[in-house]
Formats: structure tokens, C-alpha cells, sequence
């Protein structure tokens, strides 16, 4: 009896100390703080150099780091190398400024949407829920076979959300695999 007595504490003791010693999420190997907006976050993960760099090209830093709520849908630097790399060069050049704003803004919508708000509005909506974007474009949140969330951009294309609910202190960034893109 004392040694189950003993177990339980020590169980007790690990899901005690563990729980006080959790860490933030962890995205492109920086911990991501909520008391830091979308962008202050965003600039220390290594994954998501490409999208700072076209953020900041774009002039939409500071609108990120504003009040919000934001949702930012935030592709990795390997979703923007699936893209043809003659067309990620020409965005980012000063001249396409307005372009590269309205495709950065196909990953924003001006609301805090955590995972489980997104599943249950796609459950409401019968698998399948309407996204309005800032920039315009309409994406569509589904759940994958895997349970995972799913996005489809108006061309067609699929996202996989690879890490959900990374809390900022103006939003939240779901991270991305693929990168969505208006209407062709």
C-alpha cells in the first residue's frame, strides 16, 4: 500500500511540476510568447524568415502589430519554396507592392480564431465553413481525414495547418504548410 501511496505522489509531483514548468509553443525552434504581438513573434522563428521578409515588403508590419484581433495564417519558408521561385522574387520587388499586400492578406482575417472555434463553425456548416479574408479572397476551413484543419484557397489549393493556436497578445498564427493565393 505504501508503494502505490508513493507512486500517486510522485505521479502527482510530475503532472504538478509539469504543468508549472510548460513551455510557450515552440515554432521554427523560437518560443512564441502571448504577451508578444503577431509580429514580435513572428521575426524570431526560423521557419518563417520568407514571410517577415514579404511582410515588411509589403508595409503590413505594423498593421500586425496593431490592437487586432488577427488570425494570421502564417505559411512557412517551405510553403513559399513550392511556389515557382521567379514568382516570390517578383513579388517582394518594391513595383508589386500592392500585389504582394492583397496575397499576405489572403492569410489574415480580423478575428482571434483558435482551432476549436474554426472545427465547430465547420461542423455548424456541414464540413465545410467560409473564411473572409482581409485581403478579400474567401478560403474554405475544413477538417482532414487525419482530424487535422484544411484550408483551400479559391484556386483550389490545400493548406494543412502543421501548428494550431500559437496565442499572440493581438491574435492568433495557425502555421502553414502551402501558401493561399487569390482567385487566378
Amino acid at each position: 500500500m505504501k508503494l502505490v501511496n508513493t507512486l500517486g505522489a510522485t505521479a502527482l509531483a510530475l503532472a504538478i511540476g509539469g504543468t508549472a514548468m510548460a513551455a510557450n509553443t515552440m515554432v521554427g525552434g523560437a518560443e512564441m510568447f502571448p504577451d508578444r504581438n503577431i509580429v514580435e513573434n513572428a521575426v524570431n522563428s526560423a521557419d518563417h524568415t520568407t514571410l517577415v521578409e514579404a511582410v515588411k515588403a509589403a508595409g503590413l508590419a505594423e498593421t500586425l502589430m496593431g490592437e487586432g484581433p488577427f488570425t494570421v495564417f502564417a505559411p512557412t519558408n517551405a510553403a513559399f519554396e513550392k511556389l515557382p521561385k521567379e514568382a516570390v522574387a517578383d513579388l517582394l520587388k518594391p513595383e508589386n507592392k500592392e500585389q504582394l499586400a492583397t496575397v499576405l492578406s489572403c492569410h489574415v482575417i480580423a478575428a482571434d480564431a483558435m482551432s476549436p472555434a474554426i472545427g465547430q463553425m465547420i461542423k455548424d456548416d456541414g464540413g465545410a465553413h467560409p473564411v473572409k479574408t482581409l485581403g478579400g479572397c474567401e478560403l474554405t476551413a475544413s477538417i482532414g481525414t487525419n482530424n487535422e484543419l484544411l484550408l483551400t484557397d479559391e484556386n483550389g489549393t490545400v493548406a494543412t495547418v502543421t501548428i494550431p493556436d500559437v496565442d499572440q497578445s493581438n491574435g492568433v498564427i495557425h502555421v502553414i504548410d502551402t501558401v493561399m493565393l487569390p482567385k487566378m
